[in-house]
């Protein structure tokens, strides 16, 4: 399987390079950076559009101002894509759902096998509860974190509000209003600092009692991992659509 990686030589497209050499099937055969260089183990192109390598999927850890490129590229080579950016805008999430009608696109915000077991957990928790408990979300990343809350925080909360009798009230500063809380409400809290890789706690808080599941990513290689987990189930999937980390979990 052939990779086009964009955001290459960040952080997390540094962890993919060094994972995949551990997948026997996978070739990265040219990435996607700010700065060209044709000197390294395969191709760095600074547009995406310069690419002359053939490839079976794109994996990409870059940044939303290049969202539309990709997709561009995508739709026009008939290349699936990873997505597995955050940030993204609802238009840009529309953009995504629109061009998966014509290639093959999964999209999630974290690409953790354990933290999308989570999310599953968390369903669950959630339905069984129901409105005789709280949920709090605390969600902890690096200092070098520019959004919040995480992605992986807002996915939690949006899927278990799909469990509420009704749909969930987010709430991310409570300190503007002097109020109880209500029954609907998510509380989402970002902590930011040092090189925390990332921790997500889903607190169910009821009479006396209390309920806490919990992630903890001690490297990025998880999400490296993950993505390209993702990557092969991708490569495989001969129906267009619009895929999640959930689909490859289903998939084992």
């Amino acid at each position: 399987m052939d990779i086009i990686l964009c955001g290459c030589k960040g952080r997390m497209g540094q962890a993919v390079v060094d994972v995949a050499k551990n997948f026997r099937n996978i070739n990265i055969v040219a990435g996607v950076d700010t700065k060209e260089n044709f000197s390294g183990e395969y191709p760095i192109y600074a547009d995406i559009n310069k690419i002359s390598e053939n490839a079976d999927v794109i994996i990409d850890f870059s940044n939303p101002a290049l969202l539309n490129s990709l997709l561009e590229y995508s739709k026009r080579e008939k290349v699936p894509a990873v997505i597995c950016t955050t940030g993204f805008t609802e238009a840009q999430m529309k953009e995504i759902e629109e061009t998966s009608k014509s290639v093959p696109i999964l999209y999630s915000r974290n690409m953790s096998l354990g933290v999308n077991l989570l999310v599953e957990l968390s369903k669950i928790a959630t339905k069984i509860l129901g409105e005789n408990f709280d949920v709090e979300i605390i969600e902890k990343h690096h200092n070098k974190k520019i959004d919040a809350p995480s992605g992986t925080a807002l996915m939690l909360a949006e899927e278990m509000s799909c469990e509420m009798p009704e749909k969930a009230e987010f709430v991310y500063d409570r300190s503007k209003e002097r109020k109880p809380r209500t029954k609907n409400e998510i509380g989402i809290h970002s902590v930011r600092g040092g090189t925390i890789a990332g921790d997500h706690d889903v607190i169910f808080a009821g009479n006396r009692e209390i309920v806490t599941l919990s992630h903890h990513a001690e490297s990025r290689e998880i999400f490296a991992v993950g993505a390209l987990r993702a990557a092969e189930y991708l490569s495989s999937v001969q129906v267009t659509g619009l895929y999640t980390m959930k689909d490859v979990i289903k998939s084992f």
